[in-house]
């Protein structure tokens, strides 16, 4: 399972794998464009964000949104 970070700490649903993080991620309109595994790039996401493989689920903080979600 992968999920997306904020700093330390998992934001989100946890998804089976990193690219449907990666499609979440540009659906709520944190990253602009997806990773190519053939393309050198900077960083994609905002500052503090990463996408993490976990071992455990967690469900998200209560109440908790993107930010996308929130307006």
């Amino acid at each position: 399972m992968y999920a997306l970070f904020e700093g330390n700490k998992q934001i989100g649903n946890p998804f089976p794998t990193e690219k449907e993080v990666w499609e979440a991620a540009l659906i709520e309109g944190l990253v602009t464009d997806v990773p190519v595994a053939d393309e050198e790039g900077g960083h994609l996401l905002p500052a503090g964000y990463h996408v993490e493989r976990i071992e455990e689920t967690f469900e998200p903080r209560p109440g908790w949104k993107l930010p996308r979600e929130s307006l």
